[in-house]
């Protein structure tokens, strides 16, 4: 295609029958917000759902989509979990980890 032809494809206003990227009334794109344990396919034990509403909230408060490991480890404190016995081995593992 010649340079003059994309020229003038490009100033023709075409108008777009539906923008399909904006519904009326949105500002960006939908996020879940909250943790909803109903909507999963297995049975959360109490502990389970506090760690993940912890999580949730963390989250929208700090504004981080995805906390590192130490931040992880920061909410399981303020939880209450502390290291009290000695390690056992990971699920899916047969020996313990070191240290």
């Amino acid at each position: 295609m010649s340079q003059n032809v994309q020229q003038e494809r490009r100033k023709r206003n075409i108008p777009v029958a539906v923008d399909r990227r904006k519904g009326k009334g949105k500002s960006g794109p939908e996020r879940r917000r909250q943790v909803d344990p109903t909507t999963c396919e297995r049975d959360y034990t109490e502990d389970e759902i506090a760690f993940m509403k912890a999580m949730d909230q963390y989250k929208r408060d700090n504004r981080r989509p995805f906390p590192t490991w130490s931040e992880v480890l920061e909410v399981l404190k303020a939880l209450g979990y502390r290291k009290v016995a000695a390690p056992t081995a990971l699920p899916g593992q047969s020996v313990p980890p070191k240290g």
